[in-house]
């Protein structure tokens, strides 16, 4: 099924050939390494940030499954590693996926949709990805990930991007409708476990789709 992206917005494959069109940016290696050293130098939102920018983002060429997800949090702020918390175990788990898979940048890409930590909003959680970082770097780098397979679109900011406005939880529970190209996936945060624990289809139904479809991209 072709899945149509809100007004103005791309999916992640209509993105790369735009973006390869407009700059002839090919896939060699050496290119990719400096994007990424480019992205981890970035400031262009330091003035809106609570700390000093550090980008976080782990990428390859040879990289199949893509997960796109949210903005790093405090801890993957600290370490420089993305989901490297308590999130990141959870999805870990969902995946059936071990730490040494996950972080091999030659089979898995770790792009969020901004590559700071935003800060925690005046009510408590976090602030929304900044959109300029998306509008920034994300087609470009994209363009330099010729052989993902699948994407994981990890939470509301990265399934509106991609999708459109939509339910995070019924796409979740609706993923068939995505495949093969995308998989929607709630944020793996402690107030998702809540859902989880109530929402029994996710475990009978949309796990083992995931982990087949994970296993599928990655073989």
């Amino acid at each position: 099924m072709r899945v149509q992206p809100e007004t103005g917005q791309q999916t992640a494959t209509e993105a790369n050939t735009e973006a390869e069109t407009k700059t002839g940016i090919g896939t060699k290696p050496d290119q990719l390494a400096g994007l990424l050293t480019s992205i981890r130098a970035c400031s262009a939102c330091a003035d809106i940030l609570p700390f000093v920018p550090r980008p976080v983002v782990h990428a390859d060429t040879r990289a199949r499954l893509l997960i796109a997800s949210q903005a790093p949090g405090t801890r993957v702020h600290e370490t420089g590693i993305s989901f490297n918390d308590a999130s990141g175990d959870r999805l870990r788990e969902w995946l059936g996926m071990e730490r040494d898979v996950f972080y091999d940048p030659s089979r898995v890409a770790l792009v969020p949709m901004a590559f700071c930590y935003p800060g925690v909003q005046p009510k408590g959680g976090d602030k929304p990805p900044p959109a300029a970082c998306a509008a920034l770097w994300r087609a470009r780098l994209l363009a330099l990930l010729p052989n993902i397979r699948l994407t994981l679109l990890v939470g509301s900011f990265a399934q509106n991007h991609v999708l459109g406005k939509g339910s995070v939880f019924e796409r979740t529970l609706d993923f068939e409708r995505f495949l093969p190209r995308f998989f929607p996936l709630p944020h793996p945060s402690w107030r998702t476990g809540q859902w989880e624990r109530h929402t029994p289809a996710f475990r009978a139904q949309v796990i083992p789709a995931l982990r087949q479809a994970v296993r599928t991209a990655l073989e």
